[in-house]
Parts: structure tokens; C-alpha cells; sequence
């Protein structure tokens, strides 16, 4: 472990993002040129005071959940990572993809600029690697899983409570879909020992699955129209759109519906309700509707 040399490589890293590219405020009175430690410790939901010692060259060897926050934080590419955990004396993290794996910087820098729209990073295996606080109150937060369990395609077709998500009459159509990128994917990545676990397991679990696998579909999940159900607001009409990165092992998708249609108004108000209690949620869609129509009766 090099402290020296660690806490130079975070100080030069933190120099050089500008608060607007992690979507904070510039501020009149800033005087570093990127940002403040406060700041990154906040990015990575670490202690200010740990990180200061970081920086200083102090302190405890940082752990590799420590290592990985701050390698997002500072929008690090593959080979600043590896070279943070060889400085601070850790192992390489050996998981290429998977929900801990290391978010591309350039759809973390995208996602980071989708503050008024839902918008989430997902690996080809349907993974949740990053969301905004829209995606999460539209689809919900992702649950701390590993293994299959991870995937969504695999809660779909073992977990019925997975397909809340769209309406009953539409599960069909998401299953051909599912199983027709999965397949896709799986020639993408050739041989690949996750992927074929991924198939195997879902093979054992789910009939409907192996039936759509035999039919070998092909076909990546590009652009859809989706009916999403949500808690408060109902059946949300909207589109989704997808941007691959360059590998192919993760993609930014984003949710939008046209001006003035009744979705996009359902999207306003969830900006407003967020992930608060449904309870609390479903009483501000009663009040709003009791107060549109006290308006035609006036």
C-alpha cells in the first residue's frame, strides 16, 4: 500500500471534475478548480473526515466497498480504478459485470444530467448498477442481491410479485422480449460462464422460459412503449429508450412521454410524491383530483 501516492492520485482525480458534471452547484465563492472533499465523501457516502484522511495520507488501509464508492464518486475509467485499488494494496475486483460491477463513466456522466426524466444504468443482464430518484419511485429501488436473483429477467420469470411491475394483459409480450435480448446477448458475449448460469438456472426454474428459449428469437431491447403500474398513480403510458455502451455490457435507459399527455403529467406529479409512503402518495392524488373538481363545479 502506497498512502503517499494514493492520496495524490485522489486529490489529481478530484481536481479535475467540475461540480456540474456530478450535478451539484458551481457557487459563487469555489476556490478549487473541481471538487471539494466534502463533497466527494458525499458522492461516495463515506465520512468527510475519512476521506480528508485519505487525502492527507493517513489513516487505515481503505476497504474495497470504500475503493469502489470512490471510483464512481470520481468518475473513474477501468484502468483509474485498477490503479486505486493497486495504490491503496487491494485486489482487483474480479466481477466484469453483475450489480457491483463498476458503472462506465460515460453513462454514470449521462445519468448524472437525467434529473428530470427516470433514468437508470442496467447490465445486458438486466442488473441495476445506478438510478435516479425518478427511476426508483417509477420501477422501484433494487434489491441488495446477488447471483441470478440480480437479474430482473430472472425475478420475472421465478418471482411472481416481479410482474406487478406491467399489466397482466402485457406479460406475454415482456416474456418473448426478455428471453429474445437475453439470447442476444448471449451471442454477444460468446461463451460466457454468467450468462450460461443465468440460462441454466432459469431453465430449472421456469417452463414458460425453456419454451421461449427453444424458439430461438433473437432481438435487443433498443426502444419499447411501456405500461408501467405504479402504486399511486396508476397504469403510466410510457417510452423507453436505450443507449448501449460501447462493450455492450451496460446501458443507460431513460423514460419519457410526450407534452401534454395524461403521462407526462403522472411524471410531474411523481417528482413531487417520490418514494415517500403510498399511503401518503395515493392521499395527494385524491386531494389533487377533490381540487380539480371543486374547480368545475365553481
Amino acid at each position: 500500500m502506497n498512502l503517499s501516492e494514493l492520496a495524490a492520485f485522489l486529490k489529481s482525480r478530484r481536481a479535475r471534475i467540475r461540480p456540474a458534471d456530478v450535478g451539484l452547484p458551481t457557487g459563487p465563492r469555489r476556490r478549487v478548480p473541481g471538487l471539494r472533499r466534502e463533497e466527494v465523501a458525499q458522492l461516495a457516502a463515506l465520512s468527510s473526515d475519512y476521506y480528508t484522511e485519505l487525502e492527507r495520507g493517513r489513516g487505515s488501509q481503505p476497504s474495497e466497498h470504500a475503493l469502489t464508492a470512490l471510483a464512481r464518486a470520481l468518475r473513474l475509467s477501468g484502468d483509474e480504478r485498477d490503479h486505486l485499488f493497486h495504490l491503496a494494496g487491494r485486489p482487483l475486483p474480479q466481477a466484469a459485470h453483475g450489480p457491483t460491477a463498476h458503472v462506465q463513466p460515460a453513462l454514470l456522466g449521462l445519468l448524472d444530467r437525467l434529473t428530470t426524466t427516470p433514468a437508470q444504468v442496467i447490465t445486458d443482464l438486466h442488473e441495476t448498477l445506478a438510478q435516479n430518484d425518478l427511476a426508483a419511485a417509477l420501477v422501484g429501488r433494487h434489491p441488495a442481491v446477488r447471483g441470478p436473483a440480480a437479474s430482473f429477467v430472472y425475478r420475472w420469470f421465478t418471482d411472481p410479485a416481479a410482474r406487478a411491475l406491467y399489466p397482466a394483459d402485457e406479460h406475454a409480450h415482456h416474456s418473448r422480449v426478455f428471453v429474445a435480448d437475453l439470447r442476444a446477448v448471449g451471442a454477444r458475449r460468446g461463451c460466457d460462464g454468467e450468462i450460461t448460469a443465468l440460462v441454466t438456472a432459469l431453465r430449472r426454474r421456469s417452463t414458460e422460459f425453456t419454451a421461449l428459449w427453444e424458439t430461438r428469437d433473437v432481438g435487443l431491447r433498443r426502444v419499447d412503449r411501456k405500461r408501467i403500474v405504479h402504486a399511486a398513480l396508476g397504469v403510466i403510458e410510457l417510452d423507453c429508450h436505450t443507449l448501449f455502451s460501447e462493450d455492450g455490457h451496460q446501458r443507460l435507459q431513460w423514460f419519457t412521454a410526450p407534452p401534454g399527455t395524461r403521462a407526462a403529467a403522472q411524471l410531474e406529479l411523481l417528482s413531487v410524491i417520490g418514494t415517500q409512503d403510498m399511503s401518503a402518495a395515493e392521499n395527494t392524488v385524491r386531494e389533487g383530483a377533490r381540487a380539480r373538481a371543486g374547480k368545475g363545479q365553481a
